[in-house]
């Protein structure tokens, strides 16, 4: 009984943890160096809720760490 009680404790942690209810949001997109002149397509993973919408500003902060400017976001999909 024990175990049963524990399994299902668990089962009711996982269901609930926002870890586990996200999925990956993939972004296809355009990027541009400046110096040395690069055009990037790429696709990238970022955090929370998979729209374009959403997804634009925080693609933008990952690229401009790399160096990139977003040039735009072909597509967004959840797998």
């Amino acid at each position: 009984m024990k175990k049963i009680l524990t399994y299902a404790a668990l089962a009711a942690v996982l269901a609930v943890s926002p870890a586990a209810a996200s999925a990956a949001c993939y972004v296809e997109y355009k990027a541009k160096r400046d110096t040395p002149f690069t055009l990037v397509y790429d696709v990238a993973t970022v955090s929370g809720p998979c729209t374009r919408k959403d997804a634009k500003p925080k693609l933008a902060r990952q690229l401009k760490a790399q160096g990139l400017v977003l040039l735009k976001v072909l597509s967004v999909s959840e797998r």
